[in-house]
């Protein structure tokens, strides 16, 4: 794949990952929508090939982080926050155990 269509990849799926980690909160997809383009536009005369290929990999770093370390919250209460995980991060099967593992 070419250099062109890696850049345009990684741009495409910044944004698909925004419209999933941010869904339904219109003012952080905004600044998120901004912000990709921002820094794309930034580096758009970019023509060191060794430059471009570092800046797909932390856009694919960036995009990595965002699917699997953002979850989204939101203020119910004064005091409480409702937690809205996406699917994709509900693991199965996985044990859970309230009281810590004594040491022997």
């Amino acid at each position: 794949m070419g250099t062109r269509l890696k850049v345009l990849s990684v741009f495409k799926e910044l944004h698909r990952t925004r419209m999933a980690v941010f869904k339904d909160d219109s003012r952080t997809l905004t600044a998120a929508r901004l912000k990709i383009n921002e820094e794309f536009r930034k580096n758009k005369d970019e023509t060191s090939e060794e430059n471009i290929q570092k800046m797909i990999k932390m856009g694919s770093d960036v995009e990595a982080v965002l699917r699997q370390g953002v979850l989204q919250m939101e203020h119910v209460g004064e005091d409480t926050l409702l937690l809205r995980p996406r699917e994709s991060l509900l693991l199965e099967n996985v044990p859970y155990c309230d009281q810590p593992r004594k040491r022997s």
